[in-house]
């Protein structure tokens, strides 16, 4: 349709008639005059307002259920992403926990000894040019490490620096059967040299071959020349097994205090003790607990005694057996006093007359 004036003027009379019948119909309330133009209109457009709203219903569902499954997943994504934080952070604190313990352990064993070290981590096993028990830690020459230099943890002796780069260095361990390490007894002071087994316990010939060595025993390290490459006094295990096979040399084997296949914080000794500090670095032993005994002692009942007294005044044959069967068992029976003494037999005539002819 043109937009003419005939048109405007068309538009403008619909909008004021439809103004009028609003207003008309306000006023009027129950009793308006279009009332029943209302209810002609209800009772025609009714019926298909309820059919075009049951033809729309499943659509407008659907676009819901679309809509609030969206919304669902969107809030599941969002409760799986928080609990895998919260698992994380729940892994990074035991982890934190676990390294804070090392630390203060290794910080510990640092004191008691008087050593000077320098912290790192591990961060790899095994070198690439050999098949050796070895380790990669991240601490070089640049954080001021030398060859040879001791390494420790928390527990004690892990092993010594055997190559240096800039930035990592790699630590031969104490197991490997290439490492030998000068050793101390405890309290007794015997010395020896011990040789890593790999997985089995270090080997320890003591020089003294009647030393007085027992299982339990503890050992810390000698000490090299210029304190290289190992400082005094870090614990290295305590006696398993002893050979007594005899000879110059005791052999025994020593079970390390570290455990090897869980490194993970170490030191290393970039200044060493100024005086030995022998075997006081070593942790106290722990207490041995006796084990109770129980004595139980048995005292007689008043019924036993009771039994036992009255069978001792039984009479005799009450008890079974007769006094002629105590006669009879090698007892003689004395002669009563009042039955008189025998009388000699007199003599035959035969025996007379032998005497008289005699």
């Amino acid at each position: 349709m043109r937009d003419t004036k005939e048109s405007r003027l068309l538009l403008v009379l619909l909008v004021a008639i439809a103004f009028a019948l609003i207003t008309v119909d306000i006023r009027g309330g129950d009793q308006s005059p279009l009332q029943g133009v209302r209810t002609a209109a209800a009772s025609v457009f009714g019926p298909v307002e309820n059919g075009v709203a049951d033809a729309i219903n499943p659509v407008g569902n659907a676009i819901a259920a679309v809509r609030d499954s969206t919304s669902r997943h969107n809030r599941l994504a969002a409760l799986e992403h928080q609990n895998e934080l919260l698992k994380e952070q729940l892994g990074s604190n035991t982890v934190t926990r676990n390294k804070a313990a090392e630390v203060d352990n290794l910080l510990r064993i640092a004191g008691a000894g008087q050593y000077g070290i320098k912290a790192a981590q591990v961060i790899a096993i095994g070198a690439a040019q050999g098949f050796s028990w070895t380790v990669t830690i991240d601490a070089g020459s640049n954080d001021g490490i030398q060859r040879d230099m001791t390494v420790i943890n928390g527990d004690g002796l892990v092993g010594r620096v055997s190559t240096v780069g800039p930035s990592t260095s790699t630590v031969l361990l104490a197991i490997d059967p290439q490492f030998t390490v000068g050793t101390r007894m405890e309290n007794s002071m015997e010395l020896g040299f011990g040789t890593g087994q790999g997985d089995r316990p270090i080997r320890v010939e003591l020089l003294n071959g009647r030393a007085n060595v027992h299982n339990g025993d503890r050992l810390v390290t000698f000490g090299s020349v210029a304190d290289k490459p190992f400082v005094p006094g870090v614990p290295i295990g305590k006696i398993v097994r002893i050979d007594h096979g005899g000879g110059l040399t005791k052999t025994v084997e020593v079970q390390p205090f570290v455990g090897f296949t869980s490194l993970d914080i170490v030191g290393i000794v970039v200044v060493p003790p100024r005086t030995d500090p022998r075997d006081t670095v070593l942790p106290p032993k722990p207490m041995v607990k006796p084990t109770p005994t129980v004595t139980v002692t048995v005292n007689p009942s008043a019924s036993a005694s009771t039994s036992a007294s009255t069978s001792a005044s039984a009479s005799p044959s009450a008890a079974g057996f007769s006094p002629n069967d105590a006669f009879t068992s090698g007892a003689s029976n004395p002669p009563s006093p009042a039955e008189p003494p025998s009388a000699p037999p007199s003599p035959s005539p035969s025996d007379t007359s032998n005497d008289n002819g005699g």
